[in-house]
């Protein structure tokens, strides 16, 4: 991530939104169940929301520096923050009851990375899992904000073909504005 990216995802103003807009659009009417898989955690904007709505979330974060300052700040009993890569998770099958990313797989360096991805979070939710992510779309307000940032775009065209692919069923995309979410079910 480039530096405005890091400031405006460390900032008041991201946290509010995530936890009074952003979240509430992507769990509407979803139960997380009690093991949820936070990918991307960054700087924590969502990740005591996700701990205030499940009995235990996992964190994972690319960044050595970001996932040291949310362990440091979120010392909660029902939270852990690991270092790892969403396209090789250092977990076992069928760990979690959710997985959420918020706008983090646009920042996996190609759309193989992305694919591995999306297989690692079906390894690891249990069947009956859901994975929920929020995404912005290509443009090119979006791609002078991730100037020396990676930058590759989650076509919502074919995000649901790039699911069933890898096993995921119930796959719904809804939009707002320039961002969509995804929803996708590991099936029993």
């Amino acid at each position: 991530m480039n530096r405005f990216e890091n400031w405006f995802c460390g900032s008041s103003i991201w946290r509010s939104v995530t936890r009074k807009q952003v979240l509430p659009w992507l769990l509407a009417g979803t139960d997380l169940g009690e093991h949820v898989l936070e990918i991307g955690s960054g700087p924590g904007a969502a990740t005591e929301e996700l701990r205030k709505r499940s009995a235990r979330v996992t964190s994972l974060e690319y960044s050595h520096v970001f996932a040291v300052r949310i362990a440091r700040r979120s010392q909660s009993a029902n939270g852990a923050v690991l270092r790892g890569d969403a396209s090789a998770l250092p977990f076992p099958e069928k760990t979690f009851s959710a997985a959420i990313a918020v706008l983090v797989l646009h920042h996996l360096k190609t759309q193989e990375a992305q694919q591995c991805a999306f297989a690692e979070v079906f390894r690891v939710l249990r069947p009956g899992g859901v994975f929920f992510a929020v995404e912005i779309q290509d443009g090119w307000l979006n791609r002078v904000a991730h100037i020396r940032s990676t930058f590759v775009p989650v076509a919502p065209a074919t995000v649901s073909e790039r699911l069933s692919a890898v096993g995921f069923s119930n796959i719904s995309v809804a939009h707002k504005g320039g961002a969509y979410r995804l929803r996708a079910l590991r099936p029993f």
